[in-house]
Protein backbone atom coordinates (compact mmCIF):
# COMPACT_ATOMS: atom_id res chain seq x y z
CA UNK A 1 0.00 0.00 0.00
CA UNK A 2 1.29 3.40 -1.07
CA UNK A 3 2.12 5.95 1.83
CA UNK A 4 0.26 8.83 1.24
CA UNK A 5 3.45 11.25 2.42
CA UNK A 6 5.42 9.91 -0.01
CA UNK A 7 6.50 11.61 -3.67
CA UNK A 8 6.99 8.47 -5.58
CA UNK A 9 7.34 10.38 -8.91
CA UNK A 10 10.34 12.06 -7.69
CA UNK A 11 13.46 10.76 -9.19
CA UNK A 12 16.39 10.12 -6.46
CA UNK A 13 18.64 8.84 -8.94
CA UNK A 14 19.45 9.26 -12.52
CA UNK A 15 22.51 8.25 -14.32
CA UNK A 16 22.79 9.58 -17.67
CA UNK A 17 25.30 8.23 -20.52
CA UNK A 18 27.81 6.70 -17.79
CA UNK A 19 30.60 4.53 -19.85
CA UNK A 20 33.35 3.05 -17.96
CA UNK A 21 36.80 2.16 -19.29
CA UNK A 22 39.11 0.21 -17.57
CA UNK A 23 42.10 0.45 -20.66
CA UNK A 24 40.80 -0.68 -23.43
CA UNK A 25 37.74 -2.99 -22.03
CA UNK A 26 34.60 -1.14 -22.38
CA UNK A 27 32.69 -2.40 -18.81
CA UNK A 28 29.97 0.68 -19.06
CA UNK A 29 28.73 1.74 -22.57
CA UNK A 30 26.66 5.26 -22.80
CA UNK A 31 23.99 3.53 -20.02
CA UNK A 32 20.72 5.27 -18.41
CA UNK A 33 19.67 4.57 -15.37
CA UNK A 34 16.05 6.58 -13.60
CA UNK A 35 14.90 5.36 -10.31
CA UNK A 36 11.88 7.01 -8.11
CA UNK A 37 11.59 7.28 -4.94
CA UNK A 38 9.69 4.80 -2.74
CA UNK A 39 10.98 1.69 -6.17
CA UNK A 40 12.05 -1.09 -5.96
CA UNK A 41 14.73 -1.32 -9.06
CA UNK A 42 16.60 -4.31 -10.11
CA UNK A 43 19.53 -4.68 -12.35
CA UNK A 44 19.51 -7.34 -14.55
CA UNK A 45 21.97 -8.50 -16.75
CA UNK A 46 24.93 -11.87 -17.09
CA UNK A 47 27.97 -12.50 -14.67
CA UNK A 48 30.33 -9.75 -16.21
CA UNK A 49 28.17 -7.26 -17.87
CA UNK A 50 28.71 -4.86 -15.51
CA UNK A 51 25.85 -4.35 -13.11
CA UNK A 52 28.56 -4.05 -10.41
CA UNK A 53 30.56 -1.79 -11.86
CA UNK A 54 27.61 0.67 -12.67
CA UNK A 55 26.58 0.67 -8.96
CA UNK A 56 30.10 1.11 -8.01
CA UNK A 57 30.34 4.12 -9.79
CA UNK A 58 26.88 5.50 -8.05
CA UNK A 59 28.64 4.35 -4.87
CA UNK A 60 31.32 6.28 -5.56
CA UNK A 61 34.12 3.58 -5.44
CA UNK A 62 34.45 4.18 -9.74
CA UNK A 63 34.39 7.12 -11.44
CA UNK A 64 33.01 6.95 -14.67
CA UNK A 65 34.96 7.76 -17.72
CA UNK A 66 31.79 9.88 -18.92
CA UNK A 67 28.35 10.60 -18.03
CA UNK A 68 26.61 12.50 -15.11
CA UNK A 69 25.03 11.33 -12.15
CA UNK A 70 21.43 12.93 -10.91
CA UNK A 71 20.83 12.27 -6.98
CA UNK A 72 17.12 14.04 -5.97
CA UNK A 73 17.44 15.99 -9.39
CA UNK A 74 20.97 17.61 -8.41
CA UNK A 75 24.06 17.10 -10.15
CA UNK A 76 26.83 15.32 -7.61
CA UNK A 77 30.20 14.74 -8.26
CA UNK A 78 30.36 11.17 -7.03
CA UNK A 79 34.07 11.14 -5.97
CA UNK A 80 34.46 9.05 -3.09
CA UNK A 81 32.06 6.55 -0.91
CA UNK A 82 31.89 9.78 1.99
CA UNK A 83 30.04 11.71 -1.15
CA UNK A 84 27.28 8.65 -1.85
CA UNK A 85 26.95 8.43 1.72
CA UNK A 86 26.44 12.35 2.55
CA UNK A 87 23.72 12.25 -0.70
CA UNK A 88 21.60 8.75 1.45
CA UNK A 89 23.42 6.22 -0.54
CA UNK A 90 23.96 3.03 0.71
CA UNK A 91 26.03 -0.39 -0.84
CA UNK A 92 25.48 -4.29 0.99
CA UNK A 93 27.96 -5.68 -1.11
CA UNK A 94 27.76 -9.55 -2.09
CA UNK A 95 30.89 -10.20 0.08
CA UNK A 96 29.88 -8.82 3.37
CA UNK A 97 32.91 -6.08 5.22
CA UNK A 98 32.40 -6.52 8.64
CA UNK A 99 34.60 -7.32 11.10
CA UNK A 100 33.99 -10.65 12.73
CA UNK A 101 35.19 -10.56 16.37
CA UNK A 102 33.38 -7.12 17.00
CA UNK A 103 29.54 -7.04 17.65
CA UNK A 104 26.50 -6.11 16.21
CA UNK A 105 27.07 -2.61 17.76
CA UNK A 106 30.23 -2.27 17.03
CA UNK A 107 30.16 -2.65 13.27
CA UNK A 108 27.07 -0.64 12.51
CA UNK A 109 28.44 2.55 14.49
CA UNK A 110 32.20 1.85 13.11
CA UNK A 111 33.55 5.63 12.45
CA UNK A 112 30.61 7.40 13.47
CA UNK A 113 30.32 6.39 16.82
CA UNK A 114 27.94 8.29 19.34
CA UNK A 115 30.34 9.50 22.19
CA UNK A 116 29.89 10.78 25.75
CA UNK A 117 31.80 12.82 27.71
CA UNK A 118 35.73 13.42 26.83
CA UNK A 119 35.06 11.28 23.85
CA UNK A 120 34.75 7.93 24.69
CA UNK A 121 32.49 5.66 22.64
CA UNK A 122 28.51 6.08 23.97
CA UNK A 123 28.16 1.90 23.75
CA UNK A 124 24.60 2.32 25.65
CA UNK A 125 23.31 4.58 23.16
CA UNK A 126 24.45 2.62 20.55
CA UNK A 127 22.63 -0.11 21.34
CA UNK A 128 19.45 1.62 21.41
CA UNK A 129 19.53 2.95 18.52
CA UNK A 130 20.63 -0.12 16.40
CA UNK A 131 17.46 -2.10 18.24
CA UNK A 132 14.98 1.61 17.36
CA UNK A 133 16.05 0.54 13.82
CA UNK A 134 15.92 -2.88 13.86
CA UNK A 135 12.32 -2.45 14.96
CA UNK A 136 11.43 0.05 12.70
CA UNK A 137 11.99 -2.21 9.60
CA UNK A 138 11.74 -5.60 10.47
CA UNK A 139 15.76 -6.22 10.46
CA UNK A 140 15.55 -8.05 14.17
CA UNK A 141 19.24 -8.82 15.21
CA UNK A 142 20.46 -8.74 18.56
CA UNK A 143 23.08 -5.81 18.94
CA UNK A 144 25.50 -8.04 21.39
CA UNK A 145 25.61 -10.70 19.49
CA UNK A 146 29.70 -11.13 18.21
CA UNK A 147 29.42 -11.17 13.92
CA UNK A 148 31.25 -14.99 14.12
CA UNK A 149 28.57 -16.08 15.64
CA UNK A 150 25.30 -15.12 13.62
CA UNK A 151 24.44 -16.77 10.32
CA UNK A 152 24.92 -15.66 6.62
CA UNK A 153 21.29 -13.70 6.43
CA UNK A 154 21.74 -12.03 9.71
CA UNK A 155 25.54 -10.57 8.72
CA UNK A 156 23.59 -8.88 5.72
CA UNK A 157 20.71 -7.30 8.44
CA UNK A 158 23.53 -5.83 9.79
CA UNK A 159 25.23 -4.66 6.63
CA UNK A 160 21.54 -3.05 5.43
CA UNK A 161 21.37 -1.91 9.46
CA UNK A 162 24.49 0.10 8.96
CA UNK A 163 23.89 2.01 5.82
CA UNK A 164 20.26 3.05 7.45
CA UNK A 165 22.41 4.18 10.64
CA UNK A 166 24.41 6.54 8.54
CA UNK A 167 21.24 8.01 6.78
CA UNK A 168 20.67 5.59 3.56
CA UNK A 169 17.60 7.09 1.67
CA UNK A 170 18.79 4.84 -1.28
CA UNK A 171 20.26 1.24 -0.91
CA UNK A 172 22.40 -0.37 -3.22
CA UNK A 173 21.93 -4.67 -2.69
CA UNK A 174 24.15 -6.50 -5.08
CA UNK A 175 23.44 -10.22 -5.42
CA UNK A 176 21.57 -10.15 -2.06
CA UNK A 177 19.90 -13.61 -2.11
CA UNK A 178 23.26 -15.01 -3.25
CA UNK A 179 23.85 -16.99 0.30
CA UNK A 180 20.55 -16.55 1.72
CA UNK A 181 18.29 -20.28 1.96
CA UNK A 182 14.97 -20.03 0.66
CA UNK A 183 13.63 -18.66 4.36
CA UNK A 184 16.23 -15.87 4.47
CA UNK A 185 14.99 -15.14 0.69
CA UNK A 186 11.70 -14.76 1.86
CA UNK A 187 12.56 -12.20 5.13
CA UNK A 188 14.60 -10.27 3.16
CA UNK A 189 11.93 -9.60 0.28
CA UNK A 190 9.84 -8.33 3.53
CA UNK A 191 12.37 -6.30 4.94
CA UNK A 192 12.83 -5.16 1.37
CA UNK A 193 9.17 -4.29 1.05
CA UNK A 194 9.06 -2.44 4.68
CA UNK A 195 11.60 -0.10 3.74
CA UNK A 196 10.14 1.08 0.68
CA UNK A 197 6.71 1.83 2.41
CA UNK A 198 8.77 4.08 4.28
CA UNK A 199 10.07 5.59 0.83
CA UNK A 200 13.57 4.15 0.70
CA UNK A 201 14.72 3.45 -2.95
CA UNK A 202 16.13 -0.01 -3.17
CA UNK A 203 18.43 -1.01 -5.98
CA UNK A 204 18.53 -4.59 -6.53
CA UNK A 205 21.89 -6.11 -8.72
CA UNK A 206 20.69 -9.79 -9.48
CA UNK A 207 20.26 -11.98 -12.27
CA UNK A 208 18.29 -14.31 -10.10
CA UNK A 209 14.39 -13.74 -12.43
CA UNK A 210 12.32 -15.48 -9.55
CA UNK A 211 12.95 -12.73 -6.85
CA UNK A 212 12.68 -9.90 -9.31
CA UNK A 213 8.98 -10.89 -9.97
CA UNK A 214 8.50 -11.20 -6.21
CA UNK A 215 10.44 -8.35 -5.04
CA UNK A 216 11.03 -5.77 -7.93
CA UNK A 217 9.04 -2.77 -9.45
CA UNK A 218 10.99 -1.92 -12.11
CA UNK A 219 13.70 -4.13 -14.09
CA UNK A 220 16.74 -2.37 -16.29
CA UNK A 221 18.39 -4.82 -18.23
CA UNK A 222 22.18 -4.53 -19.15
CA UNK A 223 24.09 -7.16 -21.67
CA UNK A 224 27.92 -6.54 -21.88
CA UNK A 225 28.27 -3.29 -21.06
CA UNK A 226 25.23 -2.02 -23.13
CA UNK A 227 21.96 -0.86 -21.99
CA UNK A 228 18.88 -3.03 -23.40
CA UNK A 229 15.54 -2.10 -21.37
CA UNK A 230 13.88 -1.24 -18.96
CA UNK A 231 10.90 -2.84 -18.27
CA UNK A 232 7.64 -2.64 -15.84
CA UNK A 233 8.28 -6.42 -13.62
CA UNK A 234 4.67 -6.96 -13.15
CA UNK A 235 3.91 -6.67 -16.57
CA UNK A 236 7.17 -9.47 -17.89
CA UNK A 237 7.39 -12.81 -17.48
CA UNK A 238 10.67 -14.71 -16.58
CA UNK A 239 11.27 -15.79 -20.03
CA UNK A 240 10.98 -12.43 -21.38
CA UNK A 241 13.30 -11.40 -19.17
CA UNK A 242 16.14 -13.92 -19.72
CA UNK A 243 16.29 -13.46 -23.03
CA UNK A 244 16.97 -9.68 -23.11
CA UNK A 245 19.67 -10.63 -20.78
CA UNK A 246 21.55 -12.89 -22.69
CA UNK A 247 20.13 -12.31 -26.42
CA UNK A 248 18.84 -16.20 -27.16
CA UNK A 249 16.57 -17.95 -25.37
CA UNK A 250 16.64 -19.69 -22.40
CA UNK A 251 16.09 -23.27 -21.61
CA UNK A 252 14.96 -23.71 -17.91
CA UNK A 253 14.45 -27.39 -18.46
CA UNK A 254 17.91 -29.49 -17.87
CA UNK A 255 17.82 -31.29 -21.70
CA UNK A 256 19.01 -34.91 -20.95
CA UNK A 257 18.54 -38.35 -21.81
CA UNK A 258 17.56 -41.42 -19.03
CA UNK A 259 20.66 -41.99 -17.11
CA UNK A 260 22.80 -45.56 -17.60
CA UNK A 261 23.57 -45.50 -14.04
CA UNK A 262 26.38 -48.90 -14.00
CA UNK A 263 28.79 -49.66 -11.12
CA UNK A 264 28.98 -48.18 -8.01
CA UNK A 265 31.77 -45.23 -7.81
CA UNK A 266 31.84 -43.85 -4.51
CA UNK A 267 30.56 -46.19 -1.70
CA UNK A 268 29.82 -44.44 2.02
CA UNK A 269 28.76 -46.72 4.87
CA UNK A 270 28.34 -45.84 8.42
CA UNK A 271 30.16 -42.40 8.53
CA UNK A 272 30.41 -40.23 11.52
CA UNK A 273 31.57 -37.07 11.68
CA UNK A 274 31.33 -34.42 15.00
CA UNK A 275 32.11 -30.71 14.84
CA UNK A 276 34.42 -28.90 17.07
CA UNK A 277 31.81 -29.29 19.98
CA UNK A 278 31.73 -32.90 19.97
CA UNK A 279 28.13 -32.69 18.47
CA UNK A 280 27.86 -35.25 15.75
CA UNK A 281 26.90 -33.57 12.08
CA UNK A 282 26.77 -36.39 10.13
CA UNK A 283 25.20 -39.48 12.02
CA UNK A 284 25.81 -42.57 10.38
CA UNK A 285 25.16 -41.94 6.65
CA UNK A 286 25.36 -44.55 4.11
CA UNK A 287 25.38 -43.59 0.62
CA UNK A 288 26.33 -44.39 -3.08
CA UNK A 289 27.35 -42.89 -6.06
CA UNK A 290 27.02 -44.63 -9.51
CA UNK A 291 28.62 -44.01 -12.76
CA UNK A 292 26.41 -42.50 -15.02
CA UNK A 293 24.14 -40.95 -12.84
CA UNK A 294 23.59 -37.77 -11.15
CA UNK A 295 22.93 -37.92 -7.24
CA UNK A 296 21.28 -34.57 -5.93
CA UNK A 297 21.45 -34.12 -1.78
CA UNK A 298 18.62 -31.99 -0.75
CA UNK A 299 18.39 -30.60 2.79
CA UNK A 300 18.08 -27.66 4.33
CA UNK A 301 20.84 -25.63 5.15
CA UNK A 302 22.68 -26.63 8.44
CA UNK A 303 21.42 -30.33 8.11
CA UNK A 304 25.62 -31.92 7.28
CA UNK A 305 25.97 -30.99 3.85
CA UNK A 306 29.08 -29.09 4.09
CA UNK A 307 30.55 -31.47 6.71
CA UNK A 308 29.94 -34.45 4.99
CA UNK A 309 31.85 -32.60 1.43
CA UNK A 310 34.75 -31.43 3.96
CA UNK A 311 35.01 -35.33 4.79
CA UNK A 312 34.73 -36.44 1.42
CA UNK A 313 37.86 -33.88 0.29
CA UNK A 314 40.11 -33.94 3.20
CA UNK A 315 39.19 -31.11 4.93
CA UNK A 316 37.65 -32.66 7.62
CA UNK A 317 38.40 -35.65 9.84
CA UNK A 318 35.61 -38.62 10.72
CA UNK A 319 35.32 -40.26 13.47
CA UNK A 320 34.63 -43.53 11.84
CA UNK A 321 32.95 -45.22 8.57
CA UNK A 322 34.58 -46.09 5.60
CA UNK A 323 35.12 -43.92 2.35
CA UNK A 324 35.80 -45.83 -0.91
CA UNK A 325 35.83 -44.29 -4.32
CA UNK A 326 36.54 -47.36 -7.15
CA UNK A 327 36.99 -49.57 -4.31
CA UNK A 328 39.81 -48.02 -2.72
CA UNK A 329 39.63 -46.52 0.65
CA UNK A 330 39.83 -43.07 1.15
CA UNK A 331 38.62 -42.17 4.45
CA UNK A 332 40.67 -39.58 6.30
CA UNK A 333 43.02 -39.33 3.66
CA UNK A 334 45.40 -36.16 2.27
CA UNK A 335 42.92 -33.56 -0.19
CA UNK A 336 45.47 -34.39 -2.57
CA UNK A 337 45.43 -38.09 -2.13
CA UNK A 338 42.24 -38.21 -2.54
CA UNK A 339 42.29 -35.36 -5.45
CA UNK A 340 44.72 -38.31 -7.34
CA UNK A 341 42.35 -41.35 -6.47
CA UNK A 342 39.15 -39.95 -8.58
CA UNK A 343 37.40 -37.16 -6.74
CA UNK A 344 37.48 -33.61 -8.14
CA UNK A 345 35.72 -31.18 -6.25
CA UNK A 346 33.80 -27.75 -7.43
CA UNK A 347 33.74 -26.26 -3.43
CA UNK A 348 30.80 -24.20 -1.86
CA UNK A 349 33.30 -21.57 -1.20
CA UNK A 350 34.77 -19.95 -4.25
CA UNK A 351 37.19 -17.33 -2.28
CA UNK A 352 37.63 -19.80 0.61
CA UNK A 353 38.70 -23.24 -1.06
CA UNK A 354 38.14 -22.67 -4.83
CA UNK A 355 40.86 -19.41 -5.77
CA UNK A 356 43.56 -17.67 -4.78
CA UNK A 357 42.33 -14.10 -5.14
CA UNK A 358 45.49 -12.56 -5.28
CA UNK A 359 46.80 -14.72 -8.65
CA UNK A 360 46.28 -15.12 -12.07
CA UNK A 361 43.11 -16.45 -13.80
CA UNK A 362 45.97 -18.43 -15.43
CA UNK A 363 47.25 -19.32 -11.93
CA UNK A 364 44.27 -19.92 -10.65
CA UNK A 365 43.12 -22.88 -13.64
CA UNK A 366 46.26 -24.99 -12.10
CA UNK A 367 46.05 -24.71 -8.37
CA UNK A 368 45.97 -28.36 -7.97
CA UNK A 369 48.03 -29.82 -10.78
CA UNK A 370 51.11 -27.36 -11.32
CA UNK A 371 53.48 -30.23 -10.87
CA UNK A 372 51.93 -32.03 -14.09
CA UNK A 373 54.55 -32.60 -17.00
CA UNK A 374 52.10 -30.20 -18.94
CA UNK A 375 52.95 -27.26 -16.90
CA UNK A 376 56.55 -27.99 -15.20
CA UNK A 377 59.75 -29.56 -15.61
CA UNK A 378 62.39 -30.20 -12.46
CA UNK A 379 60.59 -27.58 -10.21
CA UNK A 380 60.26 -24.93 -12.84
CA UNK A 381 56.67 -23.68 -14.11
CA UNK A 382 56.30 -23.29 -18.18
CA UNK A 383 54.39 -20.23 -17.73
CA UNK A 384 53.87 -20.43 -21.44
CA UNK A 385 52.14 -23.71 -21.46
CA UNK A 386 50.17 -22.66 -18.10
CA UNK A 387 48.43 -19.60 -20.16
CA UNK A 388 47.63 -21.68 -22.88
CA UNK A 389 45.39 -24.31 -21.11
CA UNK A 390 44.04 -20.69 -19.17
CA UNK A 391 42.94 -19.60 -22.76
CA UNK A 392 41.22 -23.15 -23.78
CA UNK A 393 39.67 -23.02 -20.56
CA UNK A 394 38.55 -19.30 -20.38
CA UNK A 395 37.22 -20.16 -24.05
CA UNK A 396 35.51 -23.09 -23.48
CA UNK A 397 33.63 -21.68 -20.17
CA UNK A 398 33.50 -18.07 -21.81
CA UNK A 399 34.97 -16.38 -18.55
CA UNK A 400 34.88 -12.92 -19.10
CA UNK A 401 37.36 -10.94 -19.73
CA UNK A 402 38.98 -13.28 -21.49
CA UNK A 403 42.26 -12.31 -20.15
CA UNK A 404 44.08 -14.65 -18.60
CA UNK A 405 46.50 -11.99 -16.86
CA UNK A 406 43.81 -10.43 -14.97
CA UNK A 407 44.12 -11.08 -10.84
CA UNK A 408 40.79 -13.56 -9.98
CA UNK A 409 39.46 -11.38 -7.35
CA UNK A 410 38.73 -8.29 -10.76
CA UNK A 411 36.48 -10.68 -11.56
CA UNK A 412 32.99 -10.68 -10.97
CA UNK A 413 31.71 -13.83 -8.83
CA UNK A 414 30.33 -15.75 -11.74
CA UNK A 415 33.18 -15.25 -13.90
CA UNK A 416 35.52 -16.42 -10.99
CA UNK A 417 32.72 -19.48 -10.37
CA UNK A 418 33.28 -20.26 -14.10
CA UNK A 419 36.68 -20.94 -13.81
CA UNK A 420 36.55 -23.15 -11.03
CA UNK A 421 33.80 -25.08 -12.77
CA UNK A 422 36.15 -25.18 -15.95
CA UNK A 423 39.23 -26.38 -14.34
CA UNK A 424 37.55 -29.06 -12.47
CA UNK A 425 35.68 -30.30 -15.31
CA UNK A 426 38.64 -30.85 -17.39
CA UNK A 427 40.73 -32.66 -14.40
CA UNK A 428 37.92 -35.13 -14.21
CA UNK A 429 38.28 -35.47 -17.82
CA UNK A 430 42.23 -35.45 -17.60
CA UNK A 431 41.87 -37.90 -15.23
CA UNK A 432 39.48 -40.22 -16.87
CA UNK A 433 41.57 -40.32 -19.94
CA UNK A 434 44.84 -41.46 -17.59
CA UNK A 435 43.11 -43.79 -15.83
CA UNK A 436 40.20 -45.50 -17.58
CA UNK A 437 38.54 -45.51 -14.39
CA UNK A 438 35.05 -43.28 -13.78
CA UNK A 439 35.78 -40.04 -11.95
CA UNK A 440 33.77 -38.68 -9.20
CA UNK A 441 32.53 -34.91 -9.68
CA UNK A 442 31.30 -33.28 -6.29
CA UNK A 443 29.32 -29.79 -7.36
CA UNK A 444 28.58 -27.81 -4.20
CA UNK A 445 26.30 -24.83 -4.94
CA UNK A 446 27.78 -25.27 -8.13
CA UNK A 447 25.26 -22.07 -9.48
CA UNK A 448 25.48 -19.51 -6.87
CA UNK A 449 25.82 -15.88 -7.80
CA UNK A 450 25.36 -17.04 -11.85
CA UNK A 451 23.52 -16.30 -14.38
CA UNK A 452 20.54 -17.85 -16.42
CA UNK A 453 22.96 -18.23 -19.30
CA UNK A 454 25.53 -19.63 -17.01
CA UNK A 455 23.29 -21.66 -15.12
CA UNK A 456 22.07 -23.45 -18.10
CA UNK A 457 25.94 -24.15 -18.89
CA UNK A 458 27.05 -25.22 -15.58
CA UNK A 459 24.30 -27.67 -15.93
CA UNK A 460 24.61 -29.03 -19.61
CA UNK A 461 28.21 -29.23 -18.08
CA UNK A 462 27.14 -31.72 -15.33
CA UNK A 463 24.90 -33.62 -17.71
CA UNK A 464 28.19 -34.02 -20.17
CA UNK A 465 30.13 -35.69 -17.39
CA UNK A 466 27.33 -37.98 -16.45
CA UNK A 467 26.74 -39.10 -19.70
CA UNK A 468 30.68 -39.47 -20.04
CA UNK A 469 30.05 -42.45 -17.34
CA UNK A 470 31.75 -40.30 -14.12
CA UNK A 471 29.59 -39.65 -11.50
CA UNK A 472 28.60 -36.57 -10.17
CA UNK A 473 26.85 -35.88 -6.86
CA UNK A 474 25.39 -32.58 -6.99
CA UNK A 475 24.92 -30.44 -3.51
CA UNK A 476 22.23 -27.92 -3.51
CA UNK A 477 20.01 -25.62 -1.59
CA UNK A 478 18.14 -24.90 -4.54
CA UNK A 479 15.74 -27.48 -4.75
CA UNK A 480 14.42 -26.69 -8.40
CA UNK A 481 17.93 -27.49 -9.51
CA UNK A 482 18.43 -30.65 -7.59
CA UNK A 483 14.90 -31.83 -9.08
CA UNK A 484 16.30 -30.50 -12.62
CA UNK A 485 19.72 -31.97 -12.50
CA UNK A 486 19.68 -35.06 -10.84
CA UNK A 487 18.91 -38.36 -11.36
CA UNK A 488 18.06 -40.07 -7.81
CA UNK A 489 17.05 -37.32 -4.80
CA UNK A 490 19.07 -38.44 -1.71
CA UNK A 491 17.30 -36.33 1.06
CA UNK A 492 19.38 -35.07 4.08
CA UNK A 493 17.95 -34.25 7.62
CA UNK A 494 20.28 -33.46 10.74
CA UNK A 495 23.18 -35.57 9.38
CA UNK A 496 21.58 -38.49 7.81
CA UNK A 497 19.83 -39.88 4.63
CA UNK A 498 16.08 -39.89 5.35
CA UNK A 499 14.88 -41.26 2.13
CA UNK A 500 16.27 -41.40 -1.69
CA UNK A 501 13.68 -40.68 -3.84
CA UNK A 502 13.80 -41.09 -8.29
CA UNK A 503 14.07 -37.67 -9.81
CA UNK A 504 11.10 -37.99 -12.24
CA UNK A 505 8.80 -39.31 -9.29
CA UNK A 506 9.84 -36.20 -7.14
CA UNK A 507 7.73 -33.16 -6.05
CA UNK A 508 8.22 -29.88 -3.78
CA UNK A 509 6.13 -31.00 -1.26
CA UNK A 510 7.66 -34.42 -0.93
CA UNK A 511 10.96 -33.10 -0.92
CA UNK A 512 9.91 -30.41 1.59
CA UNK A 513 8.33 -32.76 3.85
CA UNK A 514 11.22 -34.84 4.11
CA UNK A 515 13.70 -31.96 4.40
CA UNK A 516 11.66 -30.87 7.31
CA UNK A 517 12.28 -34.47 8.83
CA UNK A 518 8.74 -35.39 8.44
CA UNK A 519 8.52 -39.16 6.71
CA UNK A 520 11.49 -41.43 6.68
CA UNK A 521 10.97 -42.88 3.00
CA UNK A 522 14.37 -44.99 2.35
Amino acid sequence: MNNSNINYSQKVVEMKKITKKFGSFVANDNIDLTVHKGEVHALLGENGAGKSTLMNILYGLYQQTSGEIYINEKLVNMDNPNVAIANGIGMVHQHFMLVQPFTVAQNIILGVEPTKGLGSIDINKAIEDVKAISEKYGLYVDPNAKIEDISVGMQQRVEILKALYRGAEILILDEPTAVLTPQEIEELIQIIRNLTKEGKSVIIITHKLKEIKAAADYCTIIRRGKYIDTVKVSETTEDELAAMMVGREVNFKVDKKEAKPTSNVLEIKDLLVKDSRKVSVVDGLSLEVKAGEILGIAGIDGNGQSELVEVLTGLRKAESGSIKVNSRELLNKKPKEIFNNGIKNIPEDRHKRGLILDFTVAENTVLQNYKDPRFSKNGILNKHAIEEYADKIIERFDVRPTDHTVKSRALSGGNQQKIIIGREVDNIETARKATGEPQLLIATQPTRGLDVGAIEFVHQALVKQRDEGNAVLLVSLELDEVMNVSDRIAVIYEGKIVGIVDAKDADENMLGLMMAGGEDNE
